[in-house]
């Protein structure tokens, strides 16, 4: 089953009754795609207490989106692999926004003989394909915490490579943690 194209489920038009509840007669879904991203944070946050990852990059979101789960967990796999290039263990890594969000869809046929499997707009609430996570302005996506002003460099450019699997724009931002600021984390 292939998916549906993500520029169908890009902006923001979230679906009513979409409830999941514990008791059967009040969920509107009875269906719950599985969680696709393993992981949400990797490296050794200890490493930032200590002081020793003083430089943070952080991707905002600068309109309002919807991210699939498996384009962030397809994010999370290329950037994790290639922080752990360049700098192995030495490195935080957080997949921010946690997907809750189900997608649905009304599955059509087209072709000969098409017309007879299909109900229309009657019974047309649809099946659960997909997660995703809803962004507002402004909200993060992903923190890196770095050793080095060289690492900060090539994480930059690791995420450019990235960007396209993403809907909306990002915003980078970069900053210096201060001792306080790390030690908080």
């Amino acid at each position: 089953m292939a998916l549906r194209k993500a520029a169908a489920y890009s902006r923001i038009h979230t679906c009513p009754y979409t409830r999941i509840s514990k008791k059967k007669n009040k969920a509107f879904i009875k269906v719950v795609p599985p969680q696709k991203i393993v992981k949400f944070s990797m490296g050794s946050p200890k490493l930032v207490r200590e002081g020793k990852l003083p430089f943070k990059l952080t991707v905002f979101s600068t309109e309002n989106i919807q991210v699939r789960h498996t384009a962030l967990e397809a994010c999370r796999q290329y950037l994790n692999k290639q922080l752990d290039l360049i700098s192995p263990g030495l490195y935080v890594f957080k997949v921010v926004p946690f997907p809750h969000h189900i997608q649905r869809e009304n599955k059509m046929l087209t072709g000969a003989g098409a017309d007879r499997m299909q109900t229309g707009m009657q019974l047309s609430y649809g099946k659960s394909i997909s997660k995703a996570a809803i962004l507002k302005p402004g909200s993060k996506l992903f923190e890196f915490y770095l050793p080095t002003q060289k690492a900060v460099a090539e994480t930059r450019v690791f995420f450019h490579k990235v960007k396209p699997k993403l809907p909306g724009r990002m915003k980078v931002v970069y900053e210096e943690l201060t001792p306080e600021k790390a030690k908080a984390f």
